[in-house]
């Protein structure tokens, strides 16, 4: 109770406050209602779809927007983009697919503790394209494969974790949060970044485009992570003879591949070959999705109520769509442009590269705050972008930079992104110990994507 008064109270102080000098009486009060908004999305009075809908309503009615307007971001072709990816995630867990993709590369190559955590990375790189929610991805495939391992090699939570369980536990974790940046359908709140980034700066960044952008820095970021992990974290249990043969046993548990699995995989390599082909073909990265889902209705990969009751697509549908309504009516409004405009005039002297490097760290950084990737994008991802390009930085390059910080910021604590409550709860590190390893990964995570990933796209042609 205490937490939605004070996100009341938040707006009606803003509401009430004298308006800045060059702003409309519309900007002032949209820009209440947002913040007070954002302030919900972080301290959870409600579930923050239930907060979405509760402000998208109250800007109707007060008329800040007009109905239609206020309704707007549900109907955008990204949120639904989402929507289908989740079911494909639902597809990859129901099968069994995403397991069978795990123990078919530990059965190959884990013969240690170090290639056990590349086992994950890569499985993780494999279905990330395919899973909007890296706690879906992450807590729901991998974290289970991680704890039934730790268990096999007898290390639990307590004076045996330094065994193996600790180093696999933080680097599955950290793989995560990498490939969570590599692709726009790989967390939801990518989708909010690209929709942002073209209502902000106009700059339209296809599913193609992310991919190539992020795929040399982030493929590098992932051969990195094990091994740093190994380093600040090391196992006692260096080789892991026996992990091949454990995972033959759950092959032969699971059987020959299904109808299922066949229809998911080869929809999931269609829906990626159309996806990285789109700017040659024209076709609409959201129409794909919906195309496959269908396939994978028609086939019984999923049935329908597979599809009614996939809550994290609806809920996620719901709170992104409001934040889009809100966020579209915040720029259009002019208020994004008076910050930005205003942010700039302070940074004069300062080269656009100074600026941008300063408004990365800061954004990267300012997640120590924040318990959710979703709220830290919609706080401040537009407003960054503006001073950004306002600076004079160009609009692609900034828009890039401050994007693919989203998923690599959830390595920073226990709460910083879903699946990081799930693997830090199994108890297998100390909080000083999950956030140290959590800040020496990102120190490499940002050196990957915001200095050699510019690099990279200076070669691609982008800025």
């Amino acid at each position: 109770m205490q937490k939605g008064i004070f996100t009341v109270l938040i707006g009606i102080i803003i509401w009430f406050c004298p308006m800045p000098a060059g702003l409309k009486p519309e900007a002032w009060h949209m820009f209440a209602i947002f913040v007070s908004t954002i302030i919900g999305f972080i301290l959870h009075p409600l579930p923050i779809g239930a907060i979405a809908l509760i402000a998208v309503g109250i800007t109707g009615f007060l008329k800040v927007l007009k109905p239609a307007a206020a309704l707007s971001g549900f109907g955008n072709a990204t949120i639904w983009l989402i929507v289908s990816a989740f079911l494909f995630a639902k597809g990859f867990i129901k099968t069994g697919l995403g397991k069978r993709i795990a123990y078919k590369i530990m059965a190959a190559i884990a013969t240690s503790s170090l290639k056990l955590g590349y086992t994950m990375a890569f499985t993780d790189l494999i279905i990330a394209p395919a899973t909007p929610s890296n706690t879906a991805r992450g807590g729901g495939i991998l974290f289970p494969i991680v704890r039934s391992l730790c268990a096999a090699f007898e290390s639990e939570p307590g004076p045996t974790a330094k065994k193996i369980g600790s180093y696999l536990v933080a680097c599955t974790f950290q793989n995560n949060c990498i490939t969570s940046s590599m692709f726009i359908t790989a967390v939801a709140p990518n989708l909010l970044v690209v929709s942002l980034a073209a209502e902000t700066a106009g700059v339209e960044i296809s599913w193609g485009l992310w991919a190539l952008a992020c795929i040399v820095p982030g493929l590098l970021a992932l051969i990195i992570c094990p091994y740093l992990v190994y380093k600040v974290c090391p196992p006692e249990l260096k080789e892991t003879p026996e992990a091949p043969q454990i995972a033959r046993e759950e092959l032969a548990k699971m059987g020959p591949m299904t109808g299922g699995e066949k229809i998911v995989l080869g929809t999931f390599i269609l829906a990626l070959a159309l996806w990285a082909t789109s700017s040659f073909t024209g076709f609409n990265a959201t129409m794909i999705a919906l195309v496959c889902v269908g396939i994978m209705l028609i086939g019984g990969a999923i049935e329908w109520n597979d599809v009614t009751t996939e809550k994290g697509a609806w809920d996620t549908l719901v709170w992104m769509g409001g934040l889009m309504s809100l966020a579209t009516g915040l720029a259009k409004s002019g208020f994004v442009a008076w910050f930005a405009k205003g942010v700039a005039g302070s940074l004069t002297g300062i080269s656009w590269l100074t600026a941008l490097i300063v408004l990365c760290l800061v954004n990267m950084y300012v997640h120590y705050a924040f318990a959710s990737l979703s709220a830290h994008v919609g706080a401040v991802y537009a407003a960054f972008l503006a001073v950004a390009v306002a600076a004079g930085a160009p609009p692609m390059m900034a828009a890039l930079a401050l994007g693919v910080e989203t998923g690599i910021m959830g390595c920073l604590t226990h709460y910083a992104t879903g699946p990081a409550p799930i693997f830090f709860g199994a108890e297998y590190h100390t909080q000083p110990e999950w956030w140290k390893i959590g800040f020496i990964c990102s120190i490499s995570s940002v050196i990957c994507f915001l200095v050699i990933g510019p690099i990279w796209w200076k070669v691609l042609g982008l800025w």
